[in-house]
């Protein structure tokens, strides 16, 4: 996959491999990491919010940054908007 909106899902996975505690299955992400761990905004985001629901996810997580112009409350599923790694860990951690 070249697809960068995939690093939220990959860092997701290692540091639910570091804590040694399984993400929910109901869950998906979409988002680009930053080298300084800010999660960057992605291309289409509506139409992959909306594919996530249609899968049969709850919630998804994606940039803060996607949020401009986006109304979250039009869709069946959560939207939870991060911006940086350390704010992802505790959102799903904390």
């Amino acid at each position: 996959m070249s697809d960068p909106a995939i690093d939220l899902s990959v860092v997701s996975a290692l540091i639910s491999s570091l804590e040694d505690v399984s993400l929910p299955n109901n869950i998906c992400f979409s988002g680009e990491i930053g080298l300084s761990g800010e999660i960057r905004s992605v291309q289409r985001v509506e139409q992959r919010i909306q594919e996530a629901n249609r899968l049969g996810f709850q919630q998804i997580f994606i940039s803060k940054f996607n949020l401009k112009g986006l109304n979250v409350d039009k869709f069946d599923i959560e939207v939870v908007p991060v911006a940086k790694v350390d704010e992802l860990y505790q959102q799903l951690f904390g």
